[in-house]
């Protein structure tokens, strides 16, 4: 089951049932966040509440698409009290570009590993969570709030301090607190957690800097569990022709660290953990443009799909 946030031709929200053609309206909902909180009302669950208020009305979902209209699945009313954040290192392809993007700095310099790969390693000797006992800390950052997120199809913004603005194809765990402060997991969506890997290549303590950036999830919420193997495929058009395409592979079964370990070390902070809070959490990936040398430039289009997600995400670059 997914759904879909759009706005309707009147430029009123409307959240409904995503099928390949069309989008399946409900009645009455103006909101992810609003039929999170009326399913939680009832005891019941999202999928349920969904069920009850399908309705007979119809949007064309490529119409939407074509006028811009899809909204990302999940966002909070107040835009600052949405937090979006991520983890890197946590996939099996994720650790090469990386480490040698460190090494690059210094070729001469005179180590074994590196921090990168110190991380990714501590991921594979003990990044599954068991029961309550939790695995190693991932990497963690923070990328901005509600005010940071890109809609699908709308442009995602290169800063003029930017270095570089580079895709980087994620799942992203998005997630509610309830009145009383425990976090929910509505479900997952396709990611670009869009970043400047020039900043970065300068000097790994510039990573936070190089995350403040836009980014862009969606178009679809998939309520359901997840495959434990997921595979889609990352490119970026220019000029309507394909620039690059590389196949990317995701999911807890391609993955250093289990997402219960990802959560755990996420919301064990109080600072998460406050009520009513929206929070849009990436996953990490396992493969990026920039390792291929290539870099975005105004009016690419980055372009993110995996079937498990129907619709594919995505945003043209502009310059800012």
């Amino acid at each position: 089951m997914r759904l879909v946030q759009f706005l309707t031709e009147r430029n009123q929200r409307g959240v409904g049932l995503a099928d390949r053609h069309r989008i399946n309206v409900l009645k009455n909902i103006r909101s992810t966040y609003d039929l999170f909180f009326l399913a939680t009302l009832d005891q019941t669950t999202i999928q349920n509440r969904v069920h009850q208020l399908a309705s007979d009305r119809y949007e064309d979902y490529a119409a939407l698409i074509k006028e811009k209209r899809i909204l990302v699945p999940l966002d909070h009313p107040d835009p600052y009290h949405t937090w979006i954040t991520g983890t890197g290192l946590t996939h099996l392809g994720s650790a090469a570009s990386r480490n040698a993007m460190h090494l690059s700095m210094d070729p001469t310099q005179n180590i074994d590993i590196t921090d990168s790969m110190k991380m990714f390693r501590m991921g594979m000797e003990n990044g599954k969570m068991k029961g309550n006992t939790p695995a190693s800390q991932p990497e963690w950052f923070y990328k901005g709030n509600g005010l940071v997120s890109v809609h699908p199809e709308q442009p995602i913004y290169l800063p003029t301090y930017a270095l570089d603005g580079g895709e980087e194809p994620e799942l992203a765990g998005l997630y509610i607190n309830d009145a009383r402060g425990n976090p929910h997991r509505i479900g997952f969506a396709l990611g670009n957690e869009f970043s400047d890997h020039k900043m970065e290549r300068i000097n790994y303590l510039y990573l936070a800097h190089s995350k403040l950036r836009s980014c862009s999830y969606g178009p679809e919420l998939l309520l359901d569990d997840l495959p434990s193997k997921i595979v889609g495929r990352s490119r970026i058009i220019r000029n309507k022709a394909v620039l690059w395409e590389k196949e990317f592979l995701t999911g807890e079964g391609y993955m250093t660290h289990n997402f219960a370990n990802l959560e755990h070390h996420h919301f064990k902070y109080y600072l998460f953990r406050q009520p009513g809070d929206v929070h849009v959490h990436f996953m990490g990936t396992s493969v990026i443009s920039f390792a291929d040398q290539i870099e975005a430039k105004k009016d690419d289009i980055f372009e993110i799909e995996s079937a498990v997600f129907g619709k594919p995400l995505r945003n043209p670059l502009a310059i800012d």
